[in-house]
């Protein structure tokens, strides 16, 4: 049975990685999905994949951290399939590894609008259309960094990946007793562009992979079935949470 039969799903960042990889996981279990993101070739290629599978898809071409994206994607998810039902906020950047001291107000603004601006702006939008059906569940990506350990040069990655825990606290607390959940998901090291980055080399990636229990990173897949755990009526009682899927980085001390 499709776990999302009936449903429409907002999927942000949708044109790479752990975005991507939703969209089409989520169009899969019965999803009709808008997918948002700033590369609107990459976006067509994911509504062509989607739509060779059978699958609805509606794109809508955008940088997240502005509003009037926000309100295209909830306006399209409405007047393209009837309604919002889940929203997975999941755009995100790094930034440029940087002690804080020498981490610049344009890094600094840029990073926090990308990860954590830009989930309020989306969730601003999304909340009322929820709430017009009665309910619904919002996701955000977050990360374990600045939750369970701090990495030199990730100041503003942290504070921004943090700072969505605390707006999911709050989304939880606030519309839980109108049928809206709220939760984030905490990822370890994914093998997407973004991580690749953060570990160019292969001795960097080795060191990566050594700081997870599993001793590997995820596949954007992994973490898009997490996603769709939280997304679906399986995790009916489950809002409010940070919800780790790090491969056990966290624990993992040897």
């Amino acid at each position: 049975m499709e776990q999302l039969a009936g449903k429409v799903a907002i999927v942000t960042g949708a044109s790479a990685g752990i975005g991507y990889e939703a969209a089409c996981l989520f169009a899969r279990e019965g999803a009709r999905v808008v997918a948002v993101a700033r590369r609107a070739h990459e976006l067509e290629r994911l509504a062509a994949s989607i739509r060779r599978e059978g699958g609805e898809i509606a794109v809508v071409a955008g940088d997240a951290r502005e509003e009037s994206i926000a309100r295209q994607a909830v306006d399209t998810a409405v007047r393209r399939f009837g309604g919002l039902d889940i929203a997975f906020n999941n755009v995100g950047a790094m930034g440029d590894a940087a002690p804080v001291h020498e981490i610049t107000p344009e890094t600094w603004r840029f990073v926090l609008d990308t990860n954590l601006t830009s989930a309020f702006l989306a969730a601003r939008r999304q909340i009322p259309a929820m709430l017009e059906r009665g309910g619904g569940s919002l996701v955000f990506t977050s990360t374990f960094v600045g939750h369970t350990a701090g990495f030199p040069g990730m100041g503003v990655y942290a504070a921004s990946k943090a700072g969505l825990i605390g707006l999911v606290q709050v989304i939880a607390a606030e519309y839980g007793a109108r049928g809206i959940r709220a939760n984030a998901l905490l990822p370890g090291g994914v093998d997407t562009e973004m991580g690749r980055a953060a570990a160019p080399t292969p001795e960097a990636r080795g060191f990566v992979e050594g700081l997870h229990a599993l001793k590997r990173l995820a596949r954007p897949e992994e973490i898009a079935r997490a996603a769709l755990f939280l997304a679906s009526d399986a995790a009916s009682f489950v809002t409010g949470s940070a919800m780790l899927a790090d491969g056990g980085v966290s624990i993992q001390r040897g």
